[in-house]
């Protein structure tokens, strides 16, 4: 079985066993040790395998390859999560900006607003990936539907004789 595999049947068991707030409060600890030892060497690319990145940061293969599972959309080269094994090498070679909004999509309020991010992204800069996180969420419909254009319901009549009544 792959660590992957192993991983997500973690989650589950554990979610089903224990409780959601369990899960994250064990793995959120793990996670948030993580990293901040990454974010407080950022000029350091961490190349390593699982095995050695788990006995680096006291915990399990599999809360190793969680990690990996949230961060490899902001690494440069994402690993191949599906058939991770432990001797797998994995570069964490960081986009940091990228992460940071990452952090935010995933409402990671704990990982975020760690205070090494001081050092590696001005709080400007911050405010700017917030705002542009923030934009990316607006739904916006240019698309609006005349009161004499056709119904988009499909019914044949005019909008303002169809849904557009109950406007």
């Amino acid at each position: 079985m792959s660590l992957y595999k192993e991983w997500t049947d973690l989650v589950v068991n554990y979610v089903k066993t224990y409780g959601e707030k369990a899960f994250w409060d064990e793995y959120g600890t793990v996670e948030k040790k993580i990293y901040e030892h990454i974010l407080s060497n950022k000029d350091t690319v961490l190349n390593s395998n699982v095995k050695a990145l788990s006995d680096l940061f006291h915990t399990t293969n599999q809360f190793v390859v969680g990690f990996l599972d949230g961060i490899n959309d902001s690494l440069k080269t994402p690993v191949d999560l599906e058939n991770i094994e432990e001797n797998t090498q994995v570069s964490l070679d960081i986009d940091f900006e990228k992460l940071y909004f990452n952090m935010l999509d995933a409402k990671a309020d704990y990982l975020y607003s760690l205070k090494q991010w001081d050092s590696i992204i001005s709080e400007e800069k911050r405010k700017e990936i917030k705002k542009d996180w923030s934009n990316s969420k607006i739904v916006r419909n240019d698309n609006k539907v005349g009161r004499n254009d056709p119904c988009p319901c499909g019914s044949g009549k005019k909008y303002k004789k169809c849904c557009g009544r109950n406007a």
